[in-house]
C-alpha cells in the first residue's frame, strides 16, 4: 500500500514545476520566438547575410575541381559564340567538330570529363550547359567577345591577352593544365605522348618544328600546351601578361616568343619541350604518319568559316583512315588545306 505522505510529496513537485513552466512561458522575449520560427522555415543558403562565397565558394575553384584528374590536371578550352553558335549557312560549329574528334579520337572519350569549357559570352556558356559539359562564364568587364574575332584584329588581340590572364590565375589555384584551341581535333589521347617527366615545365606546340626538342628556335603555337603548375610557370606567366601594354599590335603568342628568344627560359630556370608536329601536327605542317598523329590544329588559317570547312575533311580523311587501317598498307595523305589557304586572299 502507498504511503499518503509520497503522494503528498509528489503532487506538491508536480504543482511547482507547472507553475515554474507558465512563469517561464510568460517572460520568454518576443524576438527569440521569431528568430525560433524563422531558423526554421528558412533554409540556410537563403539567410540575408550570407554571401556568394560563404554560400557556394568560388565558382571557379569548383569548376577546377569537378573536371580535374586526381593529379590535379584540367584541360581548358576558351570558347564564344562564333564557335558555339551556327551560322544561319552552317551546319556544325566549330565546338561541335571539337567535340566529336573526341568521340572519333582514340582513347579520348573519357577525357571529356576532364574538360573545361570556358565561355566569354552568354550564348556560348548556355550551349556548353546545354551539351552537359564542365563549364566555366568568364566575366570579360564589359568587353564584347562574342563575334568572330579575325586573326591580329584588335579583338583578337585582346582576347588572346584575356585568356592568358585567366590562365594565370588557374596556375595560381595550384592546376597544371592543357590548354587547346577549339579548332585542334584530338584524333588520339594526347598524354600518351605527352612526357610525364615533372621536371619539364611547359611543352608546347610548334608551327614548324626543326628536329631538336629543346631548340629555342622553334616557332611555337599557343593553341596546345601543357604548363605544370609552380613557381616558375607563373612567373612566366606573369611576365608575359605583363608585356601587354608594351607590345602594341602583337598577339600574346608573338610576345611569348620575344620572350623565349631574349632568354627567360634560362633567367627563370624552366624546362621548356618543345612539340614535334609528326604527333601535334597542324594546318603550316602536316603529320606525315596517320598512325602517330595525335592532334590537329587549323593553324595558318584566318577565318573561322574555312577552318570549319578544312576541319571537316580532317575529321573524313581519320575516318577514311580508321576505315581502312587494318588491312591497308597506303600510305594515307591528308587532303590539301584549300579552304585555310584561301582565306589569305589570292596570291600575290
Amino acid at each position: 500500500m502507498d504511503n499518503p505522505n509520497k503522494q503528498t510529496l509528489g503532487s506538491l513537485v508536480v504543482a511547482a514545476l507547472l507553475f515554474i513552466g507558465v512563469i517561464f512561458l510568460y517572460n520568454w522575449p518576443s524576438s527569440l520566438s521569431s528568430e525560433l520560427v524563422l531558423s526554421q522555415k528558412t533554409p540556410r543558403c537563403h539567410q540575408p547575410n550570407l554571401t556568394n562565397v560563404e554560400a557556394y565558394g568560388d565558382s571557379l575553384d569548383s569548376a577546377l575541381a569537378k573536371a580535374s584528374m586526381g593529379n590535379k590536371t584540367v584541360i581548358i578550352a576558351i570558347v564564344n559564340k562564333a564557335y558555339a553558335d551556327q551560322d544561319v549557312k552552317g551546319d556544325t560549329t566549330m565546338l561541335d567538330l571539337f567535340l566529336s574528334s573526341f568521340w572519333l579520337g582514340e582513347g579520348t572519350k573519357s577525357l571529356i570529363d576532364h574538360l573545361l569549357i570556358v565561355a566569354v559570352d552568354r550564348t556560348a556558356y548556355d550551349r556548353c550547359q546545354f551539351l552537359r559539359l564542365n563549364c566555366y562564364k568568364l566575366e570579360t568587364d564589359g568587353v564584347d567577345f562574342e563575334g568572330e574575332k579575325l586573326y591580329m584584329s584588335q579583338d583578337f588581340i585582346k582576347m588572346m591577352w584575356r585568356r592568358t590572364l585567366f590562365l594565370l590565375q588557374v596556375l595560381k589555384r595550384g592546376y597544371n593544365f592543357v590548354f587547346t584551341d577549339t579548332d585542334i581535333m584530338w584524333l588520339r589521347n594526347p598524354f600518351i605522348r605527352l612526357s610525364k617527366n615533372e621536371t619539364e615545365d611547359l611543352q608546347i606546340s610548334t608551327d614548324m618544328y626543326f628536329g631538336d626538342p629543346w631548340s629555342e628556335k622553334h616557332l611555337i603555337n599557343t593553341g596546345f600546351y601543357l604548363v605544370r603548375s609552380n613557381n616558375k610557370t607563373i612567373s612566366l606567366f606573369e611576365e608575359w601578361y605583363g608585356k601587354k601594354d608594351n607590345s602594341t599590335g602583337k598577339k600574346e603568342q608573338d610576345v611569348l616568343l620575344d620572350l623565349i628568344r631574349s632568354g627567360i627560359i634560362g633567367r627563370l630556370g624552366l624546362k621548356v619541350r618543345f612539340l614535334d608536329t609528326l604527333y601535334f601536327s597542324g594546318f603550316c605542317q602536316d603529320s606525315k604518319d596517320f598512325r602517330a598523329v595525335t592532334t590537329v590544329h587549323a593553324n595558318c588559317c584566318r577565318s573561322i568559316t574555312a577552318k570549319v570547312a578544312d576541319l571537316k575533311v580532317v575529321i573524313r580523311d581519320w575516318k577514311q583512315f580508321k576505315r581502312l587501317e587494318a588491312n591497308s598498307t597506303m600510305n594515307f595523305q591528308w587532303t590539301k588545306h584549300d579552304w585555310c589557304r584561301q582565306s589569305w586572299g589570292p596570291p600575290k
